[in-house]
């Protein structure tokens, strides 16, 4: 057994290296492939560096004999205003001395600043016999120089300026260059010379040493080429010196030029030289000029060793890249073969599965471009989902299965597919001709290699499920009218619209005038039945172009598009408002409501939809401040308005954040025993500029804007622990009842917050009321019954607060069982009235004892309300008469005892 694995392991290996050495015989033309063209790249870029190299070079010996034949021409400069200034000395001398005769002597001017021996001119007169006369050489040396060629050149009566040789001068035993000029008498016989000897640094001083650096050369001829004078850095050599500049005669056969001299040739110091030369405008002198090559070509061969460097690098990178492309090269070339192995055994796969599969090959026209495209391979559920049967579909070309514009989308997406190598997106079959089956299909194309991979799945249940979803997003599901989200996209695209053909375009905010007394009376399925009719009658209102939206609560809008004059706005306004004068019926009664309109026009009114839909809400906010039930056009002063309004409600957020909010307490007094049995928690805000305000004020903004909910939060916070705070100071206290509007009892969690407030102040239940109005109790849909069973289970008692006002049941109060009706003011003060007013509140305090609820009166004024109440049996009063409401204190304000006159 161990023998047959081994053996099976030796064969698998076997033939693994065996397919190996057969794939790279195979592909052996791909393996040699990147070596020889990365040593073609790398021969021609060597070239071109090689070559660019000596251009270097040849650029830099150029500027360099440009630069010797400048500094020659400048030296030469220099030499001749040198030359011209010793000229004028020997002249000056001569002059002296055919005036003055045997008086004119040199010795006084050897301390003058022309002739001192720091300029370095050494100035003498020499007799017709060649003997020293005078001269500014301090102690010369007195020889005969009748025999030197600087005084053999004037006895032929040559009266030219003589420059001699630099050499070692006969009297100042220094080495200087001897200048002469022949001396005569008035007859013109020869009298002798003047000789001026200069020393060579009055003539080496042009050496730049900038420029020509440390092994530069500067050298003076004559016309006959000979050397007169040579300097090399600081070095200076003279003609018949022990030491000599260059080994023999320099080769200049123009007056001016420059070219490279080789040191082994030409200079002593064996140093190769870019050498140029220049004539003196004066006095047949030649300038030379030299700059050490090694020294000027040092720069280039930097930056050529940096270059080669470079060079080589990149030669190496090229190698590793030569190296990594064969072996990626390789491994496309395997993955290939690999595929094509793959594709049979995916397509086979692809057949159990829900997608469907199709290989497309691009074919071409002669000049390459793609042109058509051919099915070459698919699975049974591709050619299904295309209307074909898989043999039938295997050969075809698009453009034989569909026609016209199909033709031309499909093309487009197959041929961005070939250029990107990717495409995904949906198509709908309906717009490729395709009828049955389904209907929409995402496609996903890849493009591995030259052909395309696409793959097809049905995605007609999700687009309509997604159709369905944007639908419900995009319509409001009470009215069934398109909401918020739907007009956020329209509404710009109508501006647009309108904009592009310059038509007017009005918008119509409507809100119904009663609607949120229906809501807190009837509840709130009677508020949604009136929503639902007033959708339909604006509906019917309308034109059949025009879009109605419920933007939400009890707003709608009315978008009229294509409209000549602000007239047919206003005239679609009147139907609306004429549609609202009949009264709506609902399951609860008949209850009117009313429309308020703002309008505004594109473009008078704004130009984009933010601007429109603003100016129509101010406009019917300011019918909704001027008695409600019209229609009123944008005008820019409504919007001071509006401005206030939101000015009054950040004003109302500060105060909430800012616990500006206090509580006061009215007291209730029993009619029986006349002692403080209650007292209702009253909230007042303490502007910082206003003072103290009253609810009246607030509360209606509260309501709106839904700041109610954390404002009756604060309030219940606040009470709960003021009760916990009299508890501490050790006094008897009443109850105090907390009034809980009717929206902070549907959209919060009332009974939640009053178990958190009992369990973190430690107050006794029996302390906290709850007063509700009818209009909490009517809505069933909040779990109403389970809300107040909860606040009771807690200890805490529930009030119906301005009992009369809504429509509550004798069987809603029964069920709901609570403790004390509050009457509400106006019963109260109708009370005196008239008999029905009297029996209307003797009705209402009998049905609360039979229900086992006690009776408070409120808004008692009078003595005379409190003796008709006692003689009614009231249980308890509360209202100015008996006190106003107190601001909290040290201890609870508990009113002394009343002693309300007798009804017997």
């Amino acid at each position: 057994m161990v023998t047959d694995t081994l053996s099976d392991g030796r064969s698998s290996r076997q033939r693994s290296l065996l397919g190996d050495w057969q794939f790279l015989k195979k592909n052996l033309g791909l393996l040699l492939f990147w070596p020889l063209k990365s040593i073609i790249l790398g021969l021609i870029g060597w070239h071109f560096l090689v070559t660019h190299l000596d251009a270097e070079k040849i650029d830099a010996e150029q500027a360099a004999l440009r630069e010797a034949e400048t500094l020659s021409r400048a030296y030469a400069q220099h030499l001749f205003r040198a030359l011209e200034a010793v000229d004028q000395i020997t002249l000056y001398v001569k002059s002296g001395w055919e005036l003055g005769g045997n008086s004119f002597k040199l010795e006084k001017m050897g301390g003058t600043g022309l002739f001192t021996e720091r300029a370095g001119f050494y100035v003498s007169i020499i007799d017709a016999d060649g003997n020293l006369r005078t001269s500014t050489i301090p102690e010369a040396h007195r020889v005969n120089i009748s025999t030197e060629p600087y005084f053999q050149v004037h006895l032929d009566r040559s009266n030219e300026f003589y420059i001699g040789t630099a050499r070692i001068g006969n009297f100042s035993r220094t080495p200087v260059v001897p200048f002469s000029r022949r001396l005569e008498d008035a007859n013109g016989s020869f009298q002798g010379i003047v000789l001026v000897s200069v020393v060579p640094d009055y003539f080496t001083s042009g050496y730049d040493e900038v420029a020509l650096r440390q092994l530069g050369f500067i050298g003076i001829l004559s016309a006959d080429k000979v050397i007169r004078l040579a300097r090399i850095g600081n070095e200076i050599f003279l003609p018949h010196g022990s030491k000599t500049a260059v080994m023999r005669e320099l080769p200049f056969h123009e007056p001016a030029g420059s070219a490279m001299l080789e040191g082994n040739e030409w200079f002593t110091d064996r140093r190769t030289r870019y050498v140029g030369w220049s004539a003196t405008s004066g006095y047949k002198m030649i300038t030379v000029a030299g700059l050490d090559r090694e020294t000027e070509l040092a720069p280039y061969r930097e930056a050529r060793r940096e270059t080669i460097n470079r060079g080589i690098g990149a030669s190496v990178v090229l190698a590793l890249l030569t190296l990594a492309a064969m072996l990626v090269s390789l491994h496309i070339v395997w993955r290939r073969q690999q595929m094509r192995s793959m594709q049979e055994t995916y397509r086979r796969a692809t057949e159990v599965g829900n997608d469907g599969f199709l290989i497309a090959r691009a074919l071409r026209d002669p000049k390459g471009n793609v042109d058509d495209f051919e099915i070459t391979d698919c699975n049974e559920r591709g050619a299904n989902l295309l209307r074909y049967r898989r043999e039938e579909l295997i050969g075809q070309r698009i453009s034989w299965m569909y026609q016209g514009a199909a033709v031309e989308q499909t093309m487009r997406m197959l041929c961005r597919a070939m250029k990107t190598r990717f495409y995904e997106g949906e198509s709908e079959l309906a717009s490729l001709g395709l009828e049955g089956g389904p209907r929409w299909l995402h496609i996903r194309i890849s493009r591995p290699n030259d052909d395309l991979a696409i793959t097809l799945r049905d995605i007609t249940d999700l687009k309509s499920h997604v159709a369905e979803l944007e639908r419900r997003g995009n319509e409001d599901a009470l009215t069934g009218l398109p909401n918020r989200h739907w007009l956020n996209s329209f509404l710009p695209q109508a501006v647009e619209q309108a904009a592009a053909a310059r038509r007017m375009l009005a918008l119509l905010f409507i809100d119904l005038d009663g609607f949120k007394a229906v809501n807190d009376t009837m509840g709130h399925n009677a508020g949604d039945e009136i929503l639902r009719n007033a959708a339909q009658r604006l509906k019917d209102a309308t034109r059949p172009q025009d879009h109605v939206v419920r933007i939400g609560g009890d707003e709608f809008l009315v978008i009229l598009e294509r409209i000549g004059h602000a007239f047919d706005a206003a005239q679609v306004a009147d139907r609306i408002l004429d549609a609202f004068g009949s009264a709506f019926k609902v399951n609860q009664g008949v209850r009117a409501i009313g429309a308020s309109i703002g309008i505004s026009l594109y473009p008078i009114d704004g130009a984009d939809a933010n601007t429109l839909l603003n100016n129509a809400d101010i406009a019917m906010y300011s019918v909704k401040s001027d008695g409600k039930g019209t229609y009123r056009f944008f005008d820019p002063r409504y919007s001071e308005a509006i401005r206030e309004r939101h000015r009054s409600e950040a004003e109302l957020h500060y105060a909430l954040d800012h616990d500006q909010f206090v509580m006061y307490y009215q007291p209730r007094v029993d009619v029986s025993t006349g002692v403080t049995s209650s007292m209702e928690a009253l909230v007042r805000w303490a502007h910082p500029t206003r003072g103290v305000v009253g609810p009246n004020e607030f509360i209606p903004l509260a309501e709106e804007t839904g700041l109610i909910i954390r404002l009756g939060e604060q309030v219940i916070e606040k009470v709960f622990a003021q009760v916990a705070y009299w508890a501490e100071q050790g006094q008897e206290l009443v109850p105090v009842s907390i009034n809980v509007s009717a929206r902070q009892f549907r959209e919060s969690n009332v009974a939640k917050l009053l178990s958190t407030c009992l369990e973190r102040y430690k107050v006794d239940p029996a302390l906290i009321e709850i007063e509700l109005t009818e209009s909490s109790m009517i809505e069933e849909g909040h779990n109403v019954v389970e809300c107040l069973q909860a606040i009771q289970a807690t200890g805490i008692k529930l009030l119906v607060d301005d009992f009369g006002t809504g429509y509550s049941s004798l069987s809603q109060l029964q069920r709901l069982d609570f403790d004390v009706i509050k009457v509400d003011r106006a019963f109260t003060a109708g009370m005196k009235d008239s008999k029905e007013g009297m029996a209307l509140i003797t009705a209402i305090i009998t049905m609360a004892h039979a229900l086992g609820m006690r009776v408070v009166a409120e808004g008692v004024e009078t003595i005379e309300q409190i003796v008709a109440l006692k003689q009614l049996r009231c249980d308890e009063v509360q209202g100015f008469f008996i006190s106003r409401p107190l601001p909290p204190s040290k201890t609870q304000p508990i009113l002394p005892r009343w002693f309300f006159p007798s009804t017997t």
